[in-house]
């Protein structure tokens, strides 16, 4: 049992690992089917996850063809065996599925036919049974062991705190989102709508004196071209926060560049860039978070604090990484409460420092510009 536990052990690892990398459910749950399936040596694996209704929402399996998969059609039911080892904690293992009273006694045309089983549920901490791995076919015997049933108990006992995780991690991804698209349809409304419906009104006063005053109507027009290019170049800057620039391909400094020049371009302000020799960062998502608060800052100062002149400084100070937005707009008092319910960007600011594991500092007074600092450290 020892020589077989460090590869259980390994594999718990592995699932760890996983969750801490930020993969996907699925991804996660697909390592811990493969790990199953070569733990226990079954020549098949599966891995359940219910709906609740019947049905799986997710049932990944390891050692069959995705044509082999293909051709058997939908995700099965909750039906005989598989529903078995959802109703109870206790793991089931036998020589031949066919003699169980549970045993439906069919399979999809193309499944292949299956004897020995073991099964075993995944309990959450909560005590909730919220999956279960299901293994056929033990290769080189004729039925699983009790220390197949011991490995995969172990391996079950930790994928439901992986599989927890992992569910914790997308809802906090969709969370994140969702404020992204609040945030985007705030800048739409407070931007891209105000310049829309001054484009409509502009046009509506061109055709209104098209017949009577030619010379007015034209410069109706002229100013239509002008509002229709500036929403044009709002959209195009609101994609760009939106889909930054490839990271990988520019780097840190690359798509900060972009950006200044875009939004330089766009409203007339202007913006510096320094960037330090010394600022450093890995790329990733701590990279991704980072551009995003310079986004958050840059717009903000452009846009609402109404800046003459902003200044992106990067540089490194003791080990650490500071990326700091200064302006010289109107400035605000960072305390009012109010702010957080109508500025969603500072609270997204925080949001992601917070993530970062960083330390994000706002300083700001009526009529005193702005200055966003955000600074993290090495093992941050």
């Amino acid at each position: 049992m020892a020589q077989r536990l460090n590869p259980a052990l390994k594999a718990v690892s592995d699932a760890v690992l996983a969750v801490a990398a930020n993969l996907s459910v699925d991804e996660v749950l697909q390592k811990l089917v493969h790990a199953a399936r070569e733990l226990a040596g079954a020549r098949y694996a599966a891995l359940g996850i219910p709906d609740g209704e019947g049905g799986f929402r997710r049932f990944l399996v390891s050692g069959m063809s995705d044509q082999l998969i293909a051709s058997m059609g939908p995700l099965p039911r909750t039906h005989g065996m598989l529903g078995a080892m959802l109703s109870g904690s206790e793991p089931y293992r036998t020589e031949d599925i066919h003699e169980d009273p549970r045993f439906r006694g069919w399979w999809p045309r193309q499944h292949p036919d299956m004897r020995s089983f073991l099964g075993v549920p995944i309990v959450s901490p909560e005590g909730t049974i919220i999956g279960a791995f299901y293994l056929t076919e033990k290769e080189g015997a004729d039925v699983f062991d009790a220390q197949d049933q011991e490995l995969i108990e172990l391996l079950a006992a930790h994928a439901s705190i992986a599989i927890t995780n992992a569910r914790l991690y997308e809802q906090s991804r969709e969370l994140s989102i969702l404020s992204e698209r609040n945030r985007l349809a705030l800048e739409l409304h407070d931007v891209v709508s105000q310049k829309l419906f001054s484009v409509m009104l502009t046009a509506e006063a061109a055709a209104t004196q098209m017949d009577r005053d030619p010379v007015a109507a034209r410069a109706q027009v002229e100013r239509l071209r002008e509002l229709a290019r500036e929403a044009l170049d709002e959209l195009r800057s609101l994609i760009l926060g939106l889909r930054p620039a490839e990271l990988e391909r520019d780097g840190l400094e690359g798509a900060l560049r972009k950006e200044v020049e875009t939004l330089g371009r766009v409203h007339g302000t202007n913006v510096e860039l320094r960037f330090d020799a010394d600022a450093k960062i890995e790329p990733g998502e701590r990279e991704l978070a980072l551009l995003r608060i310079a986004h958050e800052a840059l717009h903000n100062a452009v846009r609402h604090a109404h800046a003459e002149h902003v200044t992106v400084h990067v540089g490194g100070t003791n080990g650490a990484l500071v990326v700091e937005v200064t302006d010289d707009g109107v400035g605000f008092d960072p305390d009012r409460p109010e702010l957080r319910s109508r500025h969603l960007g500072l609270t997204s600011m925080e949001e992601r420092a917070r993530e970062l594991r960083g330390r994000l500092r706002i300083r700001s007074a009526p009529g005193q510009g702005t200055t966003v600092r955000i600074e993290l450290t090495p093992d941050g």
